[in-house]
């Protein structure tokens, strides 16, 4: 398996109770998320690249990091923001109420809701390779 020089990757533990339409939009909201909250050390961590193929067209601002998939229950997920929080990575998560209508009615839902009655889709978190491993290692592939 590839191994990143630098050490970082990206893990997403996204819920396996999802079907895909709503796993990939779960893992969507999740990039366009950690990419806004990284700052510029964490772009720079996640290194956008803009590859080139054989006739010149760019296809721009793909990661260098490896980005793994797994999946789990939402309070798996939960357990795993959690820690990361605590370890201060820097990490993302997305919930059932952040789904259906508009922003404004998935703001009112959210803000409605306790944390502990949230329904995690996906949590995403970046960070070096010895620290993610232990907390992700109990976790399968998505498939």
């Amino acid at each position: 398996m590839f191994q990143d020089p630098t050490g970082f990757r990206v893990v997403a533990l996204v819920n396996k109770a999802l079907e895909p339409g709503p796993a990939m939009n779960s893992i969507a909201h999740l990039g366009m998320g950690l990419a806004s909250i990284a700052g510029d050390t964490g772009r720079e961590i996640l290194q956008f690249l803009n590859f080139v193929d054989q006739t010149g067209s760019v296809h721009p601002s793909i990661s260098a990091r490896s980005l793994i998939v797994l999946r789990g229950s939402s309070n798996e997920i939960r357990s795993l923001r959690t820690a990361a929080r605590k370890l201060n990575l820097t990490c993302v998560d997305f919930t059932s109420t952040m789904t259906s209508g508009d922003y404004l009615s998935q703001l009112a839902r959210t803000s409605e809701t306790a944390e502990a009655d949230l329904e995690y889709w996906g949590v995403a978190v970046l960070g070096r390779t010895d620290e993610l491993k232990p907390l992700t290692r109990k976790y399968s592939l998505w498939r």
